[in-house]
């Protein structure tokens, strides 16, 4: 067993959790916060009872013949008199500190509040008597008497009712949120659950579709949010649909090139297997399998150079290749071929290594982009020992305007208007010729400049001569040209 595996991830699960998460940290914050503000409302009415209590012991305080005397009225006991929840406590103290009534251990004020006292300002401070906490109001009396020191008079009470109101408060507001708040996680549930529905009505639509359905999404019945994906899904399948389709027109092309040379090869087998067929019909027949054999061959190296070229789309590695050395590579290659045809096969133009030669590219699919234009030409430059054609490669830059010009141009019998667009069309072959070739050379040309950003431009070499020859260039744009060739 893997400790180490993973559930997937859950998109309803992780959005329930972000929602839910913070509602249930929040809610014990929110308990902390009601307390406290609990204990401040439920202080407010009983320290304004201590106040009232200190302000009418104040009012008791009096002196005769010199002397400050204190007299508490059973009404006023009666007021003071302790409750089931709480006890009361008070303390009077004359101007020379003298006990005059109430409770001795009451504690007395600090230094500094002493010295912060307001005549007639009551003032409230929390202490502790018998080691019980206790509120404390308390107030300092002015005396009729020259330079007495004022009296002071102090109401103490426990806090029991403070923290039982405080404890109720928090029940009325806590309590019912442990209703709310189980209503608020199903609300929140059954809302996913509601938005989630466009989703799996997208799943069911993927589900329902046919194995070779690869039209669009239709992104408008779609929620906003997931159109991006949607948007992406409908890419993939345009590129899934090319790509079928490619290998769909590859392998129709295939079955159809091969079908002739693989006829003339059985036919030609049957002829040599015939009965009295003489030495020199056997060696014809042997002739006629060869020749067919290489047409086949090279019919399935141009198929295989142009499915190569368009599989290679944005996948397609690229280095820093010097174009001028790629053509003269292809060039020496391609001269004991035009030795046997008699042609002039040359190559003129900027030198391997020279500033501005060099592109981003893919070094094998541009030299065999060289290698078609070279191939046509020959293939279509009649020549004689009279009369020889003339084949010349070039690559020409431009250090201003920063281009990269592949050419090669013949002596040939050139390219008429009607047909410039259809030869690099597969398979299209130029009427009124003679010379072998599968129709794919001028194609895969143009599918291997496409992944270069470059074009290919068709003129004629000599225009109003006859022949006007034709001249194939190829045109490499700026942002494809590097400034070196070690990269």
């Amino acid at each position: 067993m893997n400790i180490f595996h993973r559930e997937q991830r859950s998109l309803f699960g992780e959005i329930l959790d972000w929602m839910l998460t913070p509602l249930l940290l929040l809610w014990p914050v929110s308990l902390v916060l009601t307390w406290l503000i609990a204990q401040g409302i439920a202080a407010k009415p009983f320290d304004r009872a201590l106040e009232y209590n200190v302000t009418a012991l104040a009012q008791l305080i009096t002196v005769n013949h010199n002397r400050v005397q204190f007299s508490l009225p059973l009404p006023a006991r009666e007021l003071l008199r302790a409750d089931d929840s709480d006890t009361v406590y008070y303390q009077v103290l004359g101007g020379q500190g003298e006990f005059l009534s109430g409770e001795r251990e009451l504690p007395l004020p600090s230094e500094e509040e002493k010295e912060k006292a307001v005549f007639g300002e009551v003032r409230i401070r929390d202490a502790e008597v018998r080691g019980v906490d206790v509120k404390v109001a308390y107030t300092w009396v002015k005396l009729a008497l020259p330079g007495s020191r004022p009296a002071l008079v102090q109401v103490a009470e426990t806090m029991e009712k403070r923290s039982v109101l405080a404890t109720e408060i928090v029940k009325g507001v806590m309590l019912p949120q442990f209703v709310i708040l189980p209503m608020a996680v199903l609300l929140v549930w059954l809302a996913l659950v509601q938005a989630i529905k466009p989703l799996n009505e997208l799943e069911e639509r993927i589900r329902a579709r046919k194995p070779d359905d690869l039209s669009p999404i239709d992104a408008q019945a779609v929620p906003l949010e997931v159109a991006p994906l949607v948007y992406s899904v409908n890419d993939l399948l345009l590129r899934l649909k090319d790509s079928i389709a490619t290998q769909k027109r590859f392998l129709a092309d295939a079955a159809h090139q091969l079908k002739t040379p693989l006829a003339g090869l059985r036919m030609q087998a049957d002829l040599a297997q015939r009965q009295g067929a003489s030495a020199e019909e056997l060696k014809q027949s042997l002739r006629q399998i060869g020749r067919s054999s290489i047409r086949a061959t090279h019919t399935v190296n141009q198929l295989l150079a142009l499915a190569r070229a368009e599989s290679s789309g944005s996948v397609m590695p690229r280095y820093s290749c010097d174009l001028a050395d790629l053509t003269m590579a292809v060039v020496r290659d391609s001269v004991p071929r035009a030795i046997e045809k008699r042609i002039d096969l040359g190559y003129e133009g900027t030198q391997p290594g020279a500033p501005g030669g060099q592109l981003a590219g893919n070094p094998t699919l541009l030299k065999e982009l060289i290698r078609n234009l070279v191939d046509n030409a020959i293939n279509y430059t009649p020549s004689s020992v009279d009369k020889p054609g003339v084949i010349t490669a070039r690559v020409l830059t431009d250090p201003f305007g920063k281009t990269l010009v592949l050419q090669v141009e013949d002596s040939g019998p050139g390219v008429s208007p009607a047909e410039r667009e259809l030869i690099f069309q597969p398979f299209y072959r130029a009427l009124g010729t003679e010379a072998d070739g599968s129709g794919l050379g001028l194609p895969i040309v143009m599918e291997i400049a496409q992944q270069h950003n470059a074009t290919v431009i068709l003129e004629d070499t000599r225009p109003g001569h006859t022949p006007p020859g034709a001249r194939f260039s190829v045109r490499f744009l700026a942002e494809s040209i590097t400034t070196d060739a070690g990269t």
